[in-house]
């Protein structure tokens, strides 16, 4: 009877808190929006099923959870932790990336620095709440809508905050189209969002090689401590674009980046332990997070609209929008709203520009954070 009394007490039914019971449900909403919804399911599935793991209490003489030393889910960990995971993304994404259509229109590329208003705005108002100023950086990079550079720069600035930012920044870049479309219509006209654009130029090969050599010089020597990030990017891209390397380009973009998402979501998910992340920090960082990126959005349609006050050819306000940096999610959310307005309206490739400067653009700000809050 003892033995039998003992072997319900190590049972993960009798250790349950309310608070696992509330972090697994959470997993399972995620699993079931990747799945009924196809809200980025290669994002959504693993880290849910990863909050479900990370949640079953185990005995802590076991040594099972991502917190615990030398655990199997404490080395998948170490690649998030020590920032290891979030480079590799970005090599596949530069192997993945089109960057002609920015290219063809460079002045679109201020878009996507435009949307990185949300980023420093954010870490104004997370000082104000009693952050200190590195987590508030951590916190702000949430408004660039980018997952692998929000746990890079959470990573190096608030590890302690890791798990809370990157569930945010994932579940928004999940909500891209339920977020983006009302900011959208709200700061447009009808007429605005028919405003159709001209067809992009034709971009040579001599330039798309060029170009991620002259973008990373440029951007490290403004931003060191986007080093990783951004030479990652551009390594990726320069696969690509050189032609010559189509097998190791081919690998980054395909093996590479869907082993390293497997990971990264599933220890992310497993380290959201109920103790370590139900608390009223990770409730405003999720609220900062939203704030961030309503910002970020509504600053690219501004400056969209403000640009044409001084063009000839005008943009369509729309693809502001895509300079939040969730590839390609939210060129594909200006598309679909341009196109409720005028299904003969096509402004995906023009959205495409702004989208892939958001991805530069929150490297680099996350660099320029990263440099400045450790100086």
């Amino acid at each position: 009877m003892d033995i039998f009394k003992g072997f319900l007490e190590t049972t993960a039914f009798a250790q349950l808190t309310f608070g696992n019971g509330i972090m697994i449900l959470i997993g399972l909403v995620f699993i079931a929006l990747a799945i009924i919804k196809d809200y980025e399911p290669l994002l959504l599935l693993p880290i849910g099923f990863g909050a479900v793991v990370g949640n079953i209490p185990t005995d802590p003489s076991m040594g099972l959870s991502v917190y615990d030393s030398g655990s199997v889910l404490s080395y998948l960990y170490f690649g998030v932790s020590q920032g290891i995971f979030p480079p590799l993304i970005f090599l596949g994404i530069g192997a993945m990336t089109d960057f002609s259509t920015m290219l063809s229109n460079p002045k679109l590329v201020l878009l996507g620095a435009a949307a990185q208003m949300g980023i420093f705005l954010t870490l104004l108002g997370a000082m104000w709440l009693g952050f200190t100023p590195e987590q508030a950086g951590a916190i702000g990079i949430i408004g660039g809508a980018d997952g692998p550079t929000a746990i890079f720069l959470a990573a190096k600035l608030a590890p302690e905050l890791l798990g809370a930012i990157a569930i945010a920044a994932y579940s928004y870049m999940a909500l891209v189209p339920v977020i983006q479309p009302p900011i959208m219509k709200l700061l447009t006209t009808r007429q605005e969002r028919l405003i159709q654009m001209k067809s992009p130029r034709h971009v040579s090969k001599r330039e798309r090689i060029i170009f991620p050599i002259a973008a990373f010089l440029i951007c490290t020597f403004i931003a060191p401590g986007a080093l990783v990030l951004i030479g990652m990017l551009f390594l990726g891209n320069l696969l690509k674009e050189s032609t010559v390397t189509e097998r190791l380009a081919n690998t980054a973009r395909t093996a590479m980046i869907d082993i390293v998402t497997i990971l990264l979501g599933f220890s992310v998910g497993a380290s959201t332990k109920a103790q370590n992340f139900l608390t009223e920090q990770s409730l405003q960082i999720f609220g900062l997070g939203a704030l961030s990126f309503a910002i970020a959005t509504a600053s690219g349609v501004l400056f969209a609209k403000f640009m044409n006050l001084f063009l000839t050819h005008k943009i369509n306000p729309l693809i502001g929008a895509a300079g939040v940096s969730a590839v390609p999610d939210s060129a594909r959310v200006a598309q679909m709203v341009g196109q409720k307005e005028d299904p003969h309206n096509f402004l995906l490739m023009h959205a495409m520009a702004p989208n892939v400067a958001g991805v530069i653009g929150s490297a680099v700000a996350a660099g320029v954070l990263w440099s400045v809050l450790t100086g």
